[in-house]
């Protein structure tokens, strides 16, 4: 391997750099798209908040699956097969999504809307089990420099996700269909890309280190971590009863456990990957619902143009990565503290956003702070635990996804319901029970709340003259988005507090720096 900084290792790194950002465009195409006809899908099927929260989770916890079970086995299969998997589930979820029609039953349309998006989240996942370790094997001497450039992608198609909504939605109000469809553009190019490249090994497999020396600074600690959302997933998603879903949970980390001979694994790690379950939460768990949140409160064309907008300076800061821990003279575990810091003033300021300027402002704040949280979180990864090869990487990603898919969008969700509703509640009873749904939803352990009607709601935002009721459940909705937020800026707050003592933690040891598998040695609990 090459010593510089910016070598790459294979004569086509740039070739293979782009086609895994081709990889991840196609993704944030289509998650920018589904974010905005959001609101079609609530409208056409009169969903709760709760469920379109829902099915927006199934697509962060299919990424889970093809990102796990892909970070296990590409080390021993290869990139190329699991590139034309992730190609096959692609094609495959637009065929099922497109299944929901206008005038089904609200479960049939339901159940195709969510297993569409399922389907669509695994092949992402498939891709980002390649993309993120082949890029950390690429750029061993700048990880965070080329792992932020991969993940500017992501931004760059919720950039051309958003206007594809405000341009064929709000503009031409062509079909959601239609608008969903475009992202199956890229998945054509990303296939071209990769198509006939010879790709390299991770340092891990180039060792010869079998899958359980890699999973050892996993452990039954870092395990218990995923094998927890798992368990979720199969209460949450698939319905399963709850002694079912633990015991699937239970029966994986035991496997685990005889897998690396009882290694608890890396505190680190550990802690890292609870870290990551709360920026998959506060940032693609709030990314799937902010478009509508702004456009709630202001205008739906200005909530997708702010929504472009704050995409758009993603896009544009996750290249200066490295030129911002340069200048700053900051590791990789102070700039995460900086942004932590950063989200949590920019939720506080959206959520009390009046203007379209105002807007712009207090989302740029945010949008600063969650630029660099997953491609840097993957980078320390890499860094701290190259034993590990793809595997821990991408344990790593799939808990972000599966957290913001159970936890933050669902949580969103819920809590929009349970604000809106206790404000009409207190404020207008009757208007209350004449625009509730007729199911309630539930989040966790919190009391289950019966959100407000999607079909009702809609008609009521989308009155030109209003009547005093359509009034009230129009401010309830926008009073539930502002303290949604407010609530959800409690996440990075916290994040910030671990990031804080992750810096003394490695102040104390000597200063953060990247480790190879001969430094690394044996498996450590740190």
């Amino acid at each position: 391997m090459s010593n510089g900084n910016n070598d790459a290792v294979a004569p086509n790194a740039k070739r293979l750099l782009w086609a895994g950002f081709l990889a991840i465009l196609a993704a944030g195409i289509g998650f920018g798209i589904r974010g905005g006809i959001l609101a079609n899908w609530g409208a056409d099927f009169g969903f709760t908040g709760a469920q379109l929260g829902a099915i927006g989770g199934a697509g962060f916890t299919g990424f889970c699956f093809g990102i796990i079970i892909g970070g296990v086995v590409v080390d021993k299969i290869g990139y190329g097969k699991l590139v034309v998997a992730a190609f096959l589930f692609h094609t495959l979820s637009a065929f099922v999504t497109f299944a929901a029609t206008k005038g089904q039953a609200q479960e049939v349309a339901y159940n195709y809307l969510y297993w569409g998006t399922f389907i669509f989240a695994l092949a992402n996942g498939t891709l980002e089990a390649v993309a993120n370790p082949l890029v950390s094997t690429l750029f061993p001497g700048n990880r965070t420099h080329y792992l932020n450039i991969l993940h500017a992608s992501w931004p760059a198609g919720l950039v051309l996700g958003g206007l594809v909504g405000w341009i064929l939605g709000d503009r031409m109000h062509l079909s959601w269909k239609l608008q969903l469809g475009l992202f199956l553009v890229p998945t054509v190019l990303y296939g071209i890309a990769f198509f006939g490249q010879h790709f390299p090994k991770s340092e891990a497999s180039a060792k010869g280190l079998s899958v359980g020396e890699m999973i050892k600074e996993v452990g039954i600690l870092g395990a218990a971590v995923a094998c927890y959302l798992l368990s979720r997933f199969c209460l949450d998603a698939l319905k399963l009863p709850e002694m079912a879903s633990y015991g699937v949970g239970i029966v994986i980390l035991v496997a685990v456990a005889a897998i690396t001979r009882g290694s608890i694994g890396a505190l680190l790690l550990f802690v890292l990957f609870l870290t990551h379950a709360l920026v998959g939460a506060v940032e693609l768990g709030t990314d799937g619902w902010i478009q509508n949140i702004t456009g709630n409160i202001l205008t739906p064309e200005q909530g997708k143009l702010l929504f472009v907008f704050t995409s758009l300076l993603m896009f544009t800061l996750r290249f200066c990565a490295d030129f911002i821990e340069k200048t700053l003279k900051i590791s990789p575990i102070g700039l995460l503290f900086i942004c932590a810091i950063l989200a949590s003033i920019g939720l506080q300021l959206v959520s009390g956003i009046e203007t379209f300027p105002g807007a712009m402002a207090a989302l740029a704040v945010y949008a600063l702070g969650k630029t660099f949280f997953w491609p840097t979180m993957l980078a320390v990864v890499g860094d701290r635990f190259p034993r590990t090869g793809a595997i821990a990487m991408s344990i790593m990603g799939g808990i972000g996804m599966m957290s913001a898919g159970l936890l933050g969008g669902p949580g969103l969700g819920y809590a929009k319901d349970r604000f809106s509703t206790d404000h009409l509640q207190k404020g207008s009873p009757a208007v209350y029970t004449e625009y509730k749904a007729e199911k309630p939803s539930s989040f966790l352990f919190f009391s289950p709340v019966t959100g407000l009607d999607g079909t009702k709601l809609a008609a009521a935002q989308n009155a030109t003259s209003k009547s005093p009721a359509q009034k009230a459940v129009a401010e309830a909705s926008i009073i539930g988005d502002r303290k949604t937020l407010k609530a959800d800026s409690l996440i990075p707050a916290a994040m910030a507090a671990i990031y804080l003592l992750l810096f003394l933690y490695f102040k104390a040891i000597g200063g953060y720096k990247a480790v190879k598998i001969a430094d690394a040695g044996a498996p450590k609990a740190a």
